[in-house]
């Protein structure tokens, strides 16, 4: 048994290795806390907005030591963000984890095989759509959970898929973009069996899906989808790429007339197709049919272009000009843009409101029977995107496929 004088040491003993524990995990608190201000301000700085980018990090604690744990998609960002560290004299264990991941082997990137694909905020189906993408589609593959996939689409935008695409290895991959391809260009329509278009369908198919062109025949094309189906489409619905990309040009006139091929077309979140669109994936598909790619929303859309206006100046637009809705910033509150539409001329507009819920158009003419005073009280301004070049891709000059 402990004597009376060794029982008050060893309890001095444990007071003191307890005391020492919790100054170091106060420390370590203390460090991590600093840590991570250095790793808010890297993410400000290369992945201000998630939907465009990966960078989940945190700064960590166990057995006295800092461990970065977490994922980014940019590896600039993890330079930085170690490099930050070093010179703060921060020593940390480097747990990251840079995308894509190497568990998804060599099929690191993909192809849409369906004619239209809903990609998730999250790997359930119950999640929110997030995004469309259309046949023929590159993705990125950034890591695997499950039945579903992390892609990027080539707007940069981040989300989930299940099924619905092809995986291909770097080598396919190149194959398929230098096949010569086919694209759709009715709202909707359908791929057959045979060529002559009675055995039933292959798939159905909606205004820029692109597909593998093997022949052509006097009545139709010969085609393979991505994930190797073999199918025929009807002339005059479809259009060798090349010969339709170089066709393609980002004139007022063409704008306005694919934009009334979506007339009543139904609204639906996430939507980037004919089968249904929200309000900047309608803007997005007008500009796309005809050569130019977008960023995806509404609140990413409104940096695109030059501005033309924000003081409800409208005789300064032309139509194919974006119109931006939502608030304004205040001294205490950032700017929430959360509608888009397109200026048609006349003083009105086109879009794909939530109420109704399908493409309309509507007027900033108080006279006018389909005047829209809720969303002329809530305009922002309005950009020019048809002859610039910023952050926009012009598929002429990007070998998207």
């Amino acid at each position: 048994m402990l004597s009376f004088f060794n029982k008050k040491y060893y309890w001095f003993l444990l007071f003191a290795l307890s005391a020492c524990q919790a100054d170091l995990s106060e420390k370590n608190i203390e460090g991590s806390q600093k840590i991570m201000k250095v790793i808010a301000k890297v993410k400000s700085e290369y992945a201000p907005d998630k939907r465009v980018a990966v960078f989940s990090i945190e700064a960590v604690e166990k057995n006295d030591q800092i461990i970065l744990k977490g994922e980014t998609d940019l590896p600039e960002a993890k330079k930085a963000l170690l490099s930050q560290l070093d010179q703060k004299a921060m020593p940390v264990i480097d747990s990251l984890t840079l995308l894509p991941d190497g568990g998804i082997g060599a099929d690191s990137l993909g192809v849409v095989s369906i004619s239209v694909a809903n990609i998730r905020s999250e790997p359930k189906h119950s999640a929110e759509l997030a995004t469309q993408a259309t046949m023929g589609m590159p993705l990125k593959i950034l890591k695997k959970e499950g039945e579903w996939h992390l892609v990027q689409t080539p707007d940069k935008y981040i989300s989930w898929i299940q099924g619905s695409f092809q995986p291909m290895n770097k080598t396919s991959f190149d194959a398929w973009q230098k096949a010569p391809k086919l694209i759709y260009t009715q709202v909707y329509g359908f791929a057959y069996n045979d060529p002559a278009f009675k055995k039933g369908t292959a798939s159905d198919l909606v205004i820029g899906d692109i597909m593998e062109l093997i022949s052509e025949s006097r009545s139709g094309y010969e085609v393979k989808f991505p994930d190797g189906r073999m199918a025929h489409v009807k002339k005059g619905e479809a259009e060798p790429f090349q010969t339709w990309l170089s066709g393609t040009e980002t004139t007022e006139k063409n704008l306005v007339n694919t934009a009334f091929k979506f007339m009543g077309v139904p609204y639906l979140w996430g939507g980037t197709s004919s089968k249904g669109m929200d309000c900047s994936g309608f803007t997005k598909t007008i500009y796309f049919i005809n050569g130019k790619l977008l960023p995806r929303d509404a609140s990413q859309q409104v940096h695109a272009g030059e501005l033309v206006d924000e003081d409800k100046n409208f005789d300064k637009l032309a139509p194919g000009d974006l119109l931006f809705f939502g608030k304004a910033a205040t001294d205490s509150t950032r700017e929430r843009i959360s509608h888009v539409g397109m200026w048609i001329g006349s003083k009105e507009f086109i879009h794909a409101p939530g109420l109704p819920a399908h493409i309309q158009v509507n007027s900033i003419d108080p006279k006018a029977e389909n005047y829209d005073e809720y969303n002329l009280n809530r305009y922002v301004r309005s950009k020019r995107i048809i002859n610039s070049t910023n952050e926009i891709v012009n598929l002429k000059n990007e070998k998207l496929f």
